[in-house]
């Protein structure tokens, strides 16, 4: 992302390289003896998807419908269009200090019913995961230990909502949308 003043906030090309190395090094052992090259593309595509990013549409198309039902269209065009420059969940955690407790507290029991689980996996990253790589890949969710720590940081920092049944809404990340507007 770049900043007023042309500098760069993001993580650096070489810890890019880093995690599609590690991506590429799983697949490669899930495949063995049976490598094929269609093979290795379809569990890359599936294996480097970021979590994060498979249920961020369907929370934004979450965000804009909870604003544009409560009458206000200019809101719902503000998440519309600004989650195309801005990350989604810095936008969630602002509209904490600016809109009305009441509106902010029904903005997000709603969303642990009616989106799915970004808001938890965003948060679960940012308090696990070193900065500023902030995903969650399948590769990673394909870990027994990670669904685990997933469950214990739920269950600590979300504690009326039911972690199984979030675990349940991250393992169908893959129905996901993820268009953009």
């Amino acid at each position: 992302m770049q900043l007023p003043g042309g500098s760069i906030k993001g993580p650096d090309l070489e810890q890019i390289i880093e995690k599609e190395n590690e991506v590429i090094r799983f697949v490669i052992d899930k495949l063995k003896d049976g490598f094929s090259l269609e093979a290795f593309k379809k569990l890359y595509a599936h294996f480097s998807t970021d979590l994060c990013d498979a249920t961020e549409y369907d929370f934004i198309t979450y965000l804009y419908l909870f604003f544009d039902d409560k009458k206000m269209p200019n809101m719902a065009e503000l998440i519309k269009w600004g989650t195309l420059h801005l990350v989604t969940y810095d936008l969630v955690e602002e509209f904490n200090n600016t809109l009305k407790k009441s509106l902010y507290s029904e903005l997000i029991e709603q969303a642990f019913e009616k989106a799915p689980p970004y808001l938890q996996l965003y948060s679960f990253v940012m308090h696990n995961k070193r900065s500023p790589l902030h995903c969650l890949t399948a590769m990673e969710w394909d870990n027994v230990e990670m669904v685990r720590s997933f469950k214990e940081y739920v269950e600590l920092h979300y504690p009326k909502l039911k972690s199984n049944i979030l675990i349940g809404q991250v393992n169908n990340w893959p129905k996901y949308h993820t268009k953009s507007f």
